[in-house]
């Protein structure tokens, strides 16, 4: 049933919004021939006529999406690809191959079934999170809305099922299915309110238009026989634009982006909206903007695959010794040993035909040294990565106790690659922000008001007092004041309304939302006995005046809401209402205002004409609106950036400049965002003539029209009095600044990438202390935004590469050591700067500046920069957002991770990690990821030690007897050794190994260098693992040989066997590895205690249990140690010696490092072990200051250049009143 017309909204918003929101009066046809400009304008729709396009050639995609990997027909070649792109796997599948000849010294099951269990586990975990994807689209696609079905009747489909030309009716709080024409709204001239913030993550409202020719088809009734056409631009990523022709009833009107919808925002504020279908599925532009779902491989992983390189390597040139060496013994020996029946020989050991029984037993040795390559170290990885993700998982620290959700491990894949983070590029809304804003100070007539502090005052005044006093326990760092607010890192944060509590006690009150403002000079009506309260109530009205704020009356309070188009708008709002100035109505030509002006009197409702309203934007920094009160007098008033309100006083209006500068610089000091306010009264005639050029301005149509309204408002905006200046607090996520500032001391760099505009951003990095007052800001941007022509592109990009070497060369000529810059760049500059010729300057300008900042961008340059950073500086990239314009960036980066916010779960689904919040990345990064990397990279080369230690030994018996590819060990032995008697020692390593705990991970950050740094899997460490494996092999096997050679081992006189020598050996070898494993160790529970000296005990089990079976099983090895090695002390003797012989080297050189050349984590073991850190504080403390990377970015560089500015003004004090004293 269609509504009726007592639902709809009255509101003109057309008479009031200036630009983006006027249409032109008529048509195209009017004027001249429109024709769409470039080669990619093909698209044709039919509206209202959905089978025209089931047919080539206007037959478009289905609005069906998939974000999936694979599919039913590609995920079994797609997964095998990725499993063998593992290059051991590759080598343990053409072992298997060749375990089916007769030439392998195993069965072929022994080798196929462990390759195919770990391909096999592989691709049932990437088919699981595969699968998880694929709920989520299913759970899109299978949305519903209302879909025109012919004669006027509307009905339900699944968003999968429309198609190009339907007529789809959204609802309130709905999302649109598909990119769309608004062809009419609730509200009657057309307009609607549209939340882009999962396109561009921000969450303030943008208002959308109709034509104003199908306002008229504004219920069901009215699409019964309505036809039209579309001719537009083709799909394409580009948010921000589109052009476009709509043919109606023979005419033809221009489109722009302000008719447009584009699918996965949402309609707010507005009952419902009828639209046209123009782009589905993957044509739309939030689909164009989406990336591929990569392969990700973590670094170690990567270089693994360099070792295993360098171990075939090895493996095949001792093969080709041991096939060469056969070889000759075959020719020259064999026809010489004539127990072995050389006339009846085969080709696998023939005299005649010894180059072919060389390659045959290069096969044998192939298959033979495999365990150099042991397949278990693919399986143990998996494992131990699956339980560090559990761990990961079950943090109580990183635990969200408000909406109850834990953080997540999506993949296990890059659990060590978090450890090894350079560059973290993070979203702006909803994931730094709350979006929030607090009203905390204010300028009026050169007098501040504001009691309250910002969390940088505080901290600042709070050590410099400490400094003065010299106390015992004297901060060093600026994180010491984050700490002492609360011992748990979950309640580590300074809030304002607590935070009050470090200088002084004030009772608590309850708490206004967007004010946080206390000064009772201007509270209660008390300002009304000021001796400037005319200026006063003026910078209260421009407050509630001078936006583009609807109220909405709560019911539940009986108070007013509103929706403001900023945070900032909403603010000064509140502000202007606890002040006694309550806005509380708007129609479409007046604002009414409450005005109470002491607690005991009523209020007065006055109304305020609005004659025109002039938008803010990011080029003109500020916003007026020109009202007529009710005496009849006309005023312009204007509020914006303070540069441009201050450049724009008359000679009379500049009576409060010096001062209300000051404040401003001193508010900016403090981290708050400021703008100024300003007004001018206005004669009628002067007016009059303003307003016929605006009207005539506003009615233009042409690429003009927004040079001659920015043109005429210029005029009006002239000769204002300035009035003062408002400071607002953005209120940030819960722990953010404390976040941003660890990881910074952690040496991390942090870029910020926004759809938000470029003030809004740069007082974001202001808030968290990326920006700082004092910081030199580089803004690389397009100085004519209206670009079509070759060469206005060619000049723009001209201009662009010499603002960034201009840059470059400033940078690098800077001397002042504590300098720091700011790079900060725009969606449209950054569109030039990332191409090929100029993208390489562009980073190299921005790795040297200490944070960056890039506004407006869309979701396809997010993954852009993210690709650019990731490939230009070669280290490890962190992408962290929480919306779907997020998702490209995260799947770009090394690691993504999703913060499950508002905004929904589309970020999270195409994460490799999920937090509640952004301050959980410092305990992910700092503790998990510094542990992660630490224990995978000393656990892959204990493995390469351990297998090279028992591998090369096979290699020095062969070679000893001969080449005759005979093993010294049982096959029982060689089975066990990867699968149980060391592998249980090694997974503890990976999962338990912590060198210091997670709160002196947290009181260190600069620990976390060493995984960017790579200290634990250079080069070095890992040639010197392979090194002493090498050692050990060599001393396990001559020692043995030696010893046992030519002498008796048990009391009758026996000589040892070759059972007894290989028992022997693979004894040391298992004491070997494991005690070189527990000095490895820096941290013990009970269950390494368990696995590490369980092991060598399973091993004695064994030998007992395997040397009591049957002779038929057990072979050589019956009763072996019971009655064989067990009495003879030569056996215990030898256990020992070689344990020994193998790990005193490794123990003198830790103990060498230790005492000579420690590392960080080395000192800080000591201090913890001898108590240190109790015993004598001060010295803790200087351990801890001189524990975090020198930064320019975060509170701490934030308070320290404040300290320096502090201190800076009390020497020029002191200076001068000395030389008061000399005089």
């Amino acid at each position: 049933m269609a509504p009726t017309r007592t639902l709809r909204e009255r509101l003109r918003w057309s008479k009031l919004y200036s630009f983006s929101c006027v249409r032109p009066s008529s048509p195209l046809d009017n004027e001249a021939p429109y024709s769409l400009p470039g080669p990619g304008c093909s698209r044709i729709v039919y509206c209202n006529q959905p089978r025209v396009h089931r047919k080539k050639p206007l037959k478009y995609p289905t609005n069906y999406i998939s974000t999936t990997r694979y599919n039913i027909i590609t995920f079994l070649p797609k997964a095998i690809f990725e499993q063998f792109r593992r290059v051991a796997n590759l080598y343990f599948l053409l072992a298997a191959f060749l375990s089916l000849t007769p030439v392998t010294p195993f069965s072929a099951v022994s080798m196929i079934a462990p390759l195919a269990f770990v391909v096999g586990l592989s691709m049932a975990k990437e088919a699981l999170e595969d699968w998880r994807r694929f709920m989520q689209d299913m759970e899109v696609n299978s949305r519903k809305v209302s879909i025109h079905k012919g004669e006027g009747r509307f009905g339900y489909k699944h968003w999968q099922k429309i198609r190009v030309g339907d007529v789809v009716k959204v609802e309130k709080d709905q999302f649109f299915p598909a990119d769309l024409l608004l062809l009419s709204s609730s509200y009657e001239d057309g307009i609607c309110y549209v939340e882009t913030m999962n396109l561009d993550g921000e969450t303030n409202l943008k208002v959308k238009r109709s034509l104003e020719v199908t306002l008229p088809l504004d219920d069901d009734e009215a699409f019964k026989d309505f036809r039209a056409f579309i001719r537009c631009e083709d799909p394409n990523p580009s948010l921000y634009t589109f052009v476009g022709n709509f043919e109606y009833e023979r005419q033809v009107y221009p489109l722009d982006p302000s008719q447009i919808l584009l699918r996965d925002s949402k309609l707010r504020n507005t009952s419902y909206v009828y639209g046209v279908v123009i782009f589905t599925g993957h044509d739309s532009k939030v689909m164009q903007n989406a990336t591929k779902s990569p392969s990700k491989r973590s670094r170690i992983e990567k270089k693994m695959d360099k070792i295993i390189y360098i171990l075939f390597t090895l493996l095949v040139l001792i093969s080709l010794i041991s096939s060469i060496g056969f070889a000759v013994k075959t020719k020259y020996g064999m026809p010489k040993w004539w127990y072995l029946q050389p006339q009846n020989t085969t080709n696998l050991y023939d005299p005649s035909k010894p180059s072919l029984a060389g390659i045959f037993h290069l096969i044998t040795a192939l298959i033979l040294y495999g365990y150099l390559i042991p397949i278990s170290l693919y399986v143990s990885i998996e494992v131990v990565k699956v339980l560090q993700a559990m761990f990961i998982n079950q943090d109580l620290h990183m635990y969200d106790e408000e909406t109850g959700i834990p953080a997540q491990a999506r993949t296990s894949n890059l659990n060590e690659e978090l450890g090894q983070v350079d560059t973290i590029l993070s979203d702006k809304t909803g994931t730094l922000t709350c979006n929030q804003m607090d009203f905390l100070k204010c300028s009026i007539a050169g007098v501040s008001y504001g009691v309250g502090s910002s969390e940088v005052e505080m901290a600042a005044a709070k050590q410099m007092a400490s400094e003065a006093s010299n106390a015992p326990e004297q901060l060093s760092s600026s994180q010491d004041f984050w700490e002492d607010s609360g011992g748990a890192f979950g309640s580590s944060e300074i809030e304002l309304e607590s935070g009050m509590n470090c200088t002084v006690e004030k009772p608590q009150k309850s708490r206004i939302k967007g004010f946080s403002f206390e000064d009772d000079r201007l509270m209660h009506g008390n300002w009304t006995k000021d001796p400037n309260a005319g200026t006063i109530l003026l910078f209260f009205r421009i407050l509630a005046l001078c936006h583009t704020a609807i109220p909405e009356m709560n019911e539940e309070t009986g108070g007013f809401t509103y929706e403001a188009e900023s945070p900032d708008e909403g603010a000064f709002l509140v502000a202007a209402r606890e002040f006694g100035i309550e806005f509380c109505k708007r129609t479409q030509s007046s604002v009414f205002v409450r005005e109470r002006y002491s607690c005991s009197e009523n209020p007065v409702e006055r109304e305020f004409k609005i004659l025109n309203l002039l938008e803010f934007s990011s080029k003109r920094k500020r916003m007026s609106v020109v009202v007529r009160d009710e005496s009849g007098q006309i005023n312009l008033l204007c509020k914006g950036a303070d540069s441009i309100i201050l450049e724009r006083l008359s000679k009379n209006g500049r009576m409060y400049e010096n001062d209300t500068s000051r404040h401003l610089n001193e508010y900016g000091e403090a981290g708050l965002r400021t703008l100024a306010l300003a007004y001018r009264v206005l004669e009628e005639s002067e007016y009059s003539a303003w307003n016929t050029e605006f009207v005539k301005a506003k009615t233009t149509i042409g690429p003009d029209r927004e040079a001659q309204l920015e043109r005429v408002s210029d005029m009006i905006e002239r000769d204002l009095f300035l009035v003062g200046a408002t400071a607002v607090e953005d209120k940030l996520q819960k722990g953010v600044p404390q976040c941003i500032d660890k990881l910074a001391q952690a040496g991390l760099k942090i870029w910020v990438l926004t759809g938000d505009k470029m003030e809004t951003a740069i007082n974001i990095g202001f808030a968290c202390s990326l920006l700082r007052q004092g910081m030199k800001q580089i803004c690389i941007s397009i100085m004519n935004s209206d670009l079509v022509t070759p060469d206005a592109k060619k000049a723009a990009k001209e201009n662009i590469l010499m603002q960034i070497t201009n840059a470059i060369q400033m940078v690098k000529l800077e001397k002042d050591p504590h300098a720091a810059f700011a790079l900060i760049i725009d969606g449209k500059t950054l569109s030039y700067a990332l191409e090929d010729d100029m993208k390489n300057q562009f980073l190299s300008l921005a790795v040297d500046c200490a944070s960056v900042i890039c506004c407006r961008v869309s979701p396809k340059q997010k993954a852009l920069v993210t690709r650019l950073v990731k490939e230009g500086t070669e280290k490890t990239t962190l992408a962290i957002g929480d919306g779907a314009n997020d998702v490209g960036m995260i799947q770009e980066a090394d690691i993504g991770v999703g913060i499950s916010g508002v905004e929904g779960m589309q970020a999270v689904m195409a994460s490799d990690f999920s937090i509640a919040q952004f301050r959980f990345l410092e305990r992910l990064l700092v503790v998990h990821g510094h542990w992660c990397y630490k224990r995978i990279a000393q656990m892959i080369c204990y493995f390469f030690y351990k297998n090279i230690a028992f591998g090369l030994t096979l290699f020095y018996f062969e070679a000893y007897t001969g080449f005759s590819g005979q093993s010294v060990y049982d096959d029982w032995y060689m089975l066990l050794f990867n699968v149980i008697l060391t592998s249980l020692p090694v997974i503890s390593l990976g999962v338990f190994e912590q060198d210091v705990s997670s709160e002196v991970c947290l009181q260190f950050p600069a620990l976390y260098q060493q995984g960017p740094k790579n200290l634990f899997f250079d080069w070095y460490r890992i040639f010197g693992w392979m090194g002493n494996g090498l050692y050990s092999s060599l001393i396990i096997f001559f020692l043995n040989i030696n010893i046992f050679y030519d002498q008796a081992f048990r009391a009758g006189g026996q000589t040892a066997d070759m059972a007894a020598v290989g028992t022997t050996m693979f004894t040391c070898i298992i004491w070997a590895v494991n005690i070189q494993i527990a000095l490895t160790m820096s941290h013990f529970t009970w269950i390494q205690h368990l696995f590490v000296w369980g092991s060598i005990a399973t091993w004695y089990v064994f030998l007992v249990a395997y040397g009591m079976s049957s002779p038929l099983i057990s072979g050589n090895a019956y009763q072996i140690l019971l009655e064989a090695l067990g009495p003879a002390p030569m056996y215990w003797a030898v256990t020992l010696l070689v344990t020994a012989s193998c790990n005193i080297p490794y123990l003198a050189h830790i103990s060498f490092q230790r005492a000579l050349n420690p590392l960080d984590h080395h000192v800080i073991q000591e201090i913890k072990y001898y108590k240190k850190d109790l015993e004598d504080q001060h010295m803790w403390k200087r351990e801890r200051s001189r524990a975090r990377q020198e930064t320019k970015i975060g509170f701490t560089a934030r308070v320290d250049a404040k300290i320096r500015q502090l201190k800076g003004k009390l020497q020029k004090k002191s200076s001068t009143f000395s030389i008061q004293m000399v005089s």
